[in-house]
């Protein structure tokens, strides 16, 4: 295992971090919630910054291929707005908390990465950043428990799997567990919480939610382990500072680079079709 020590070792200058976000910034990526963005001072722009757009798709993606593998779903009003509705509880509202959430606890790592970003910037409000947490979970366990109601369940799972989502990003994010203080767990359950649950949740809509299949999603999200370590590039130099094990940071980027290859690989091997 090669320590957090050791990388610093190897590593004798760091980059010198910018105080102000790029002049040349981009209003789209700042809607996007990725980096190269303007600084804005519309707060509604800032609170759609903090929810991270472009980490939408993955989980609308799963709803789909949950509501397909269900063998359940047709082309009908009522299973195309049903569909909707479990993409908006996937997406912008419990993975914009997840965003929000791990932007709040990574605040004093942003002040090192990127001291620009609208929380350690001062661009929003501690009130305002908290109020958003609430009100995007409060509306994603909603619509969980309304989909359970529209789609006739006894048992309530829709809402069961938002709420182990929710948790599950609390303590990713959250002391004193934070388990993205460690790079395997961390990024294992980052990757689970991305590609496991929302197809958990298209299934579980249409249709019946089966052991096998949540094997086999669990194995899939192997994959999220080589989405979370690219996410951490960007982060190693707050880690390193705040000592958070990180795997480019535990490992260098190098090695990190081949672990994320890897972890796509196994992916395909584990949930390949075998042919005749």
């Amino acid at each position: 295992v090669v320590c957090a020590a050791d990388a610093d070792a190897k590593e004798t200058t760091k980059p010198k971090v910018p105080e102000k976000a790029p002049a040349a910034g981009s209003s789209f990526n700042q809607l996007l919630g990725i980096k190269g963005a303007k600084q804005e001072d519309n707060i509604w722009k800032i609170r759609l910054q903090l929810t991270k757009p472009v980490t939408w798709p993955p989980l609308v993606w799963g709803v789909l291929c949950g509501a397909a593998a269900s063998g359940n779903f047709h082309w009908t009003a009522e299973d195309v707005a049903k569909s909707i509705v479990c993409m908006l509880m996937s997406g912008p509202c419990l993975t914009g908390y997840t965003q929000t959430i791990n932007d709040w606890y990574d605040r004093d790592i942003d002040a090192i990465n990127e001291p620009y970003r609208p929380i350690p910037s001062g661009a929003i409000s501690e009130n305002e950043v908290i109020t958003q947490i609430w009100v995007l979970l409060l509306a994603g366990l909603g619509l969980g428990a309304l989909l359970d109601v529209w789609a006739g369940h006894d048992f309530p799972i829709i809402f069961y799997l938002a709420l182990g989502g929710s948790l599950l990003s609390y303590i990713y994010s959250a002391p004193p567990l934070k388990l993205k203080q460690n790079g395997w767990i961390g990024n294992f359950a980052l990757g689970a919480s991305y590609i496991g649950l929302p197809w958990w949740a298209g299934q579980a809509l249409f249709g019946t939610l089966t052991p096998d299949i949540v094997v086999l999603t669990t194995l899939y999200s192997i994959a999220g382990l080589g989405i979370a370590i690219v996410n951490d590039f960007k982060s190693i130099e707050g880690d390193r500072t705040l000592g958070l094990q990180s795997l480019p940071v535990a490992f260098g980027m190098e090695t990190a680079k081949w672990i994320c290859v890897g972890a796509i690989d196994i992916t395909q091997l584990s949930v390949a079709e075998p042919t005749s």
